[in-house]
């Protein structure tokens, strides 16, 4: 997963769980404070994202997940408030 990819999954998550804050954490995070790592760091092509206020919504995440289809992204993740450490 590269950096562009975890940016891509964490708008998803905030789309699909409507929150503005989600939390990243697992083997991908480290790309949120070092987006240039090597290559087998970049190996898993998941990523763990939690919201950080709708807890309620995190079946919608795990639905999406299994399915492997995300919704259509509307915002740039500059427009986001993601936590990823």
């Amino acid at each position: 997963m590269t950096r562009a990819q975890l940016e891509h999954a964490i708008r998803a998550a905030c789309e699909v769980t409507r929150d503005h804050e989600v939390y990243v954490f697992g083997s991908q995070s480290i790309l949120g404070q070092f987006p240039e790592v090597p290559d087998t760091l970049k190996m898993s092509a998941e990523a763990d994202i939690s919201p950080k206020h709708r807890l309620d919504r995190v079946e919608a995440l795990n639905v999406i997940g299994a399915s492997g289809v995300f919704p259509s992204i509307r915002r740039p993740v500059s427009d986001l408030r993601a936590g990823s450490t």
